[in-house]
């Protein structure tokens, strides 16, 4: 199994776990019945009345959820004990909650006809057992990430990029060109004179370059025919 699929199946047992405590905090867990008593009455108490410890805890391993895609490392493997500290703590709550005593001394507290000579009798249902089954999704979810949570990819992990070195700032423009683009206002003006400021500069001259030699003057074939005359009378050939 690969580490990110691992990772998957473990956030689903926690997330599991977490939504089936929050889900058995509402229904009613126990239900007081006192019919000997001067008014004969019924109480039904809900997990949320026999104490939110549970469902305080159920926050808690979502919360925990969240932090497990979003840390790596040993803070990973931290967050999970976190979790199963939280899971133990869930089943341990729900199961102090139905206890004889406090479910009397809850339904005590919401009336007073039950201190009144009654001998109440206490019926429990089984909601409170999918609370504790929902406290040991937790405790195995989080052992799992404590143990194995250090080797899991990051949440950003696909979006790093390994063995790229980073783009270099372009060079910046020298010249007439350079300073139009910095100089919005020298931009403008060049329009308006008719010059096309995206057009690259022409490259400077050379001044150590050597001068060429200049070309000299063609000379007219009539010159050259009065001088031959000239030249033989001097008796030059």
């Amino acid at each position: 199994m690969t580490p990110g699929r691992e990772r998957g199946l473990t956030a689903l047992l926690c997330a599991a776990g977490a939504g089936l405590v929050l889900l058995a905090g509402n229904p009613t867990w126990a239900t007081v019945r006192a019919e000997d008593a001067i008014t004969p009455f019924s109480q039904h108490l809900t997990g949320h009345d026999l104490g939110g410890t549970a469902t305080a805890l159920g926050w808690a391993g979502l919360a925990g959820l969240a932090a497990l895609f979003a840390t790596r490392g040993r803070v990973r493997s931290g967050v999970g004990v976190l979790i199963a500290l939280f899971g133990a703590g869930v089943v341990y709550a729900s199961a102090a909650a139905v206890q004889r005593a406090h479910v009397l001394s809850v339904a005590g507290d919401k009336t007073a006809l039950l201190k009144i000579g009654a001998h109440p009798s206490l019926s429990v249902n089984l909601w409170w057992m999918a609370s504790v089954t929902g406290g040991v999704l937790l405790v195995a979810g989080g052992l799992i990430a404590a143990v194995r949570g250090a080797r899991w990819p990051g949440m950003s992990a696909r979006y790093e990029r390994t063995g790229t070195t980073a783009p270099r700032p372009a060079a910046r423009k020298t010249g007439a060109a350079g300073a139009q683009a910095e100089d919005p206002s020298a931009l403008w003006k060049s329009l308006d004179r008719g010059e096309d400021p995206t057009a690259p500069d022409e490259p400077a001259q050379d001044s150590t370059a050597p001068d060429e030699p200049a070309e000299r003057p063609a000379q007219d074939p009539a010159a050259r025919g009065e001088a031959g005359p000239a030249a033989h009378r001097n008796g030059r050939p």
